[in-house]
């Protein structure tokens, strides 16, 4: 009996630890997204996430919400000092997300400023 109890206690583990390892470094698209960058903050109240949000056109429907992860130091500073610019955005995005990662599935690998576009500001 404890022989079965440790074999399908290493199974349950083996397989959740399989399906973390699936979340974090599978992903399920990537590309690049072009657009104003209106919003970018830390937030949360226990585990601190960078948000991001990027205008594509004039309606509510064409926002861009992002996630940057903590390690991404340079991406953080480009999307601090561009904010209010237009920016293009490399980015992955993931099956799922876990809550400390961020509030999205996007995430953003590299930031350039849009020379091409004006901003009105």
């Amino acid at each position: 009996m404890i022989k079965f109890l440790i074999k399908a206690l290493i199974t349950i583990v083996l397989i959740i630890g399989a399906y973390f390892c699936f979340i974090y470094f599978v992903t399920y698209s990537e590309g690049v997204r072009a657009g104003e960058l209106v919003k970018f903050s830390k937030k949360g109240v226990m585990f601190k996430t960078w948000e991001g949000e990027i205008s594509q056109g004039v309606s509510e429907a064409q926002r861009f919400e992002f996630s940057v992860e903590d390690n991404e130091k340079q991406v953080i500073n480009d999307l601090n000092r561009l904010q209010g610019k237009f920016v293009k955005l490399s980015y992955f995005e993931r099956y799922k997300t876990f809550f400390w990662l961020g509030d999205t599935k996007y995430f953003i690998t590299k930031v350039e400023e849009d020379k091409t576009r004006r901003s009105n500001y």
